[in-house]
């Protein structure tokens, strides 16, 4: 068997700065990811876990994970008292999540916006699934510090979804909401000084600012504007026709 990958590397080149990926399927039939870094490459199935393993006849280890929290609720009552994930079981977790982490952004870079959010939603349950259960607030903020880096891609994909539809509205409430979400993330952890230079708000300002520029005037709005120069310009026929034409939209 020959390891050496060399010809596949010379045949792609890696591109400093720029998310570099494919798609392709394997000869069993299998979906692929090939995310191109400095020193070769990285390779994850497109589906279920990344690596293609299966822990403990699990999809992935944070099913594991659930199944010992309901087998520790069946023997007890219906009870999550007493229930923790140790440091060893934390640190499994967020190894696994970084594997998911690895795969969303290549599908973010494919535009396949819909496996972004599904990889994204599953980040965020083991997000708060160590949240509820880690057994000190240390071991949790290790994995909750990364949550603005994934709500940030998470809410990308669906503004991005949402423009491709043409609904800059649409796309400009997610920011703003996403951006809200963020600050209470900062408040109810109690590191609200960091949400002033969080590079994640900071970003999804310039984004909301960018598409406010952008975004084309609805018919009422150009409207408003056509009234307020006529009125200027002292063209009163016309603001009439416009105001009759305001009346029109406010009544259908």
């Amino acid at each position: 068997m020959n390891f050496d990958i060399s010809h596949i590397l010379e045949q792609w080149d890696y591109q400093s700065g720029q998310v570099i990926v494919r798609k392709f399927k394997g000869k069993d039939g299998v979906e692929r990811l090939q995310l191109r870094v400095d020193l070769g490459l990285l390779q994850m199935n497109a589906q279920g876990r990344p690596d293609g393993k299966h822990p403990f006849g699990h999809e992935s280890l944070f099913e594991h994970y659930q199944q010992q929290l309901e087998k520790h609720r069946a023997a007890h009552e219906g009870s999550d008292e007493g229930f923790q994930l140790k440091i060893e079981d934390c640190s499994k977790l967020q190894q696994e999540a970084i594997q998911y982490h690895h795969r969303y952004i290549c599908l973010f870079q494919l535009e396949d916006y819909d496996a972004v959010l599904r990889d994204t939603d599953r980040n965020l349950r083991v997000f708060n699934f160590v949240q509820q259960y880690a057994a000190s607030e240390d071991l949790s903020w290790a994995m909750q510090q990364f949550r603005p880096q994934l709500m940030l891609m998470r809410i990308r994909a669906q503004g991005t979804m949402a423009l491709k539809r043409d609904d800059f509205d649409g796309a400009l409430k997610a920011i703003e909401e996403a951006t809200e979400e963020l600050r209470n993330f900062y408040r109810e952890s109690g590191r609200t000084e960091l949400a002033d230079n969080s590079p994640e708000i900071h970003s999804l300002e310039m984004w909301q600012q960018d598409l406010q520029e952008k975004r084309p005037l609805s018919e009422r709005e150009q409207l408003e504007i056509e009234l307020d120069e006529a009125v200027q310009n002292e063209d009163y026929e016309k603001a009439a026709q416009v105001r009759d034409a305001l009346r029109k939209i406010k009544t259908t």
